[in-house]
């Protein structure tokens, strides 16, 4: 499983140690006495069911506000990270909707963590459906945006490559998955590695054919991987969903991880212009290459906002280090 381990969570081989900035307070389980949080769930085009936490202010006023479908790191859930953001956005007058992606957290799917990226961006659409039909707060329909966090950015820009009722579209700290899984951080994997990649999958297929055991990517003790531990198994952002157990959080099944081979999310982004993208990641983050790769790629409207000082899981949740203001500004301005 060499080939997947150095995929999986940025595991590549040869990625300097980016030293975390820990004086910035880390509030990934914050919540807002000004904000009210309740469980929704909804369908997908394809009757999957999708879960979500639903916010809004509790004072909301009786107009119809702008909305925005937030979406958590890959192999998260809603509790890690799409939480903090949904609830610090709701505070400035926004619905938002945090979603668990397909096959994780309290969403429909069955095996758990297995990876169908079409099926990820259908989720941000579905959320959009849900925002326009729900009759629990006033949603205008013509004013919701998106943001997705690590993987989810770029599972939210192929939903909006589809979707022209996603107004707005940001990302923090974004993965683009379908790279990293053909070539790792800064190209560091060769064909033949992914070739490596591709018959451990397919031999995986076999076991669970034969009614063997599903097995799950693993990880190893690198620079990068001690960045998602300090996040994934400590108290800061330690979550275990119903039904999981803590060694699975996190890691996809062995057998689906190449379904990321054909995913490529950058490819048309510039479709997605006239409506404005704003990507937002740490100067210091190790992923900050596919941030400057879709904003390369990308038309107009668009900009990108490095965090000066900022690693990567940092904008998952120090909040002293997060732009809030800056995406604050980004929807109010391009969903007003």
């Amino acid at each position: 499983m060499k080939s997947i381990n150095q995929c999986i969570l940025a595991l590549s081989m040869g990625v300097s140690a980016i030293a975390q900035n820990m004086t910035y307070g880390a509030e990934n389980f914050y919540r807002s006495n000004n904000v009210t949080v309740q469980p929704i769930s909804f369908p997908t085009q394809y009757r999957t069911t999708v879960a979500g936490n639903l916010f809004y202010l509790k004072d909301q006023s009786n107009g119809a506000a702008p909305a925005v479908v937030v979406g958590h790191p890959m192999g998260a859930v809603k509790e890690q990270s799409a939480n903090l953001y949904a609830t610090r956005l709701a505070e400035q007058g926004f619905i938002t909707v945090s979603i668990d992606l397909p096959f994780w957290g309290a969403s429909m799917g069955e095996p758990r963590n297995v990876v169908l990226p079409d099926l990820y961006a259908e989720a941000f659409s579905a959320a959009v459906d849900y925002l326009g039909i729900q009759n629990i707060t006033s949603v205008d329909r013509e004013r919701i945006g998106g943001l997705g966090i690590c993987g989810s950015g770029s599972f939210v820009i192929s939903a909006a490559k589809l979707d022209s009722r996603i107004k707005a579209i940001a990302t923090a700290s974004m993965y683009d998955m379908g790279t990293l899984a053909r070539q790792g951080l800064q190209n560091s994997q060769s064909v033949d590695q992914l070739k490596e990649t591709i018959d451990e999958a397919s031999q995986q297929r076999w076991t669970e054919s034969d009614g063997g055991e599903t097995q799950y990517t693993s990880a190893n003790a690198t620079a990068v991987e001690r960045e998602f531990y300090d996040y994934y198994r400590t108290k800061r952002g330690e979550f275990v969903p119903v039904g999981s157990t803590l060694d699975l959080t996190t890691h996809p099944t062995l057998s689906t991880f190449t379904k990321f081979i054909n995913f490529y999310p950058f490819n048309g982004i510039e479709t997605i212009s006239p409506r404005p993208m704003l990507f937002i990641a740490g100067d210091q983050a190790h992923s900050r290459e596919f941030s400057q790769d879709a904003y390369s790629r990308a038309a107009e409207p668009k900009e990108l906002l490095w965090v000066p000082g900022a690693g990567h899981v940092d904008l998952y949740d120090r909040t002293r280090l997060i732009p809030f203001q800056q995406l604050t500004e980004f929807f109010q301005t391009n969903l007003a």
